[in-house]
């Protein structure tokens, strides 16, 4: 007897984009298009309501990007599994994109044959990356290395200790204008938006101890 086809639910924003890996799949008896969203949010409707196998989603999305759309499905307890498909390979989307669960993070110009064994390994609850961002995760774990300079590190310590900008300038006779200049460098070299998550992701890689008086 023949297996039952993959069941896939399509979320991109760009109805091209979804045209096209819609007919990477038509023909082939092993998948089956149950639908397709044009944002996060309709997705995760879709997604509740159809219970697909494999979710192919985008990142950049208007009304909820795909991070949240991957948080809110597992916090729904929706046992589909997410494969990125985006055209971004930075930290700052493929470290949040897989920490919320995605199974997979492919790029769009990910061959077809590529694309269908990426979604049968997917289903199967196999993780899989395209070679550039294997390469970037692997990085983070072989080198969770310091990626800040002493400065921003004393900087993001006294962040940590709930000071202001005005108290940090003040303690290291720099100016508030450089306070903020140093926490833009720390927020883009730890892949974060605010202070808050930048001693989060400090306190995790290492890079700050939690005995730490300054």
């Amino acid at each position: 007897m023949a297996e039952a086809p993959i069941r896939l639910l399509i979320a991109d924003d760009h109805p091209i984009v979804r045209d096209g890996i819609r007919g990477m799949f038509a023909g082939d008896p092993g998948f089956e298009v149950l639908a397709e969203a044009g944002d996060g949010a309709q997705a995760v409707e879709l997604a509740r309501a159809l219970n697909p196998d494999v979710i192919l989603m985008d990142l950049r999305m208007p009304k909820m990007d795909g991070v949240m759309a991957i948080k809110e499905l597992a916090r729904l307890g929706v046992a589909a599994r997410v494969l990125v498909l985006t055209t971004y390979d930075t930290d700052k989307d493929v470290l949040p994109a897989v920490e919320a669960g995605a199974t997979g993070y492919l790029l769009k110009d990910t061959q077809r044959d590529d694309l269908i064994r990426a979604v049968r390994t997917a289903a199967r609850g196999e993780a899989v990356l395209s070679p550039s961002v294997a390469t970037r995760l692997l990085g983070q774990v072989r080198a969770p290395a310091d990626p800040l300079s002493a400065r921003e590190l004393e900087v993001l310590e006294l962040i940590a200790q709930g000071t202001t900008n005005r108290e940090v300038a003040a303690r290291l006779f720099i100016s508030e204008a450089t306070v903020k200049s140093h926490l833009l460098h720390i927020y883009t070299k730890l892949g974060v938006n605010d202070r808050a998550a930048a001693v989060a992701v400090a306190f995790r890689r290492g890079l700050l101890d939690l005995g730490n008086d300054g």
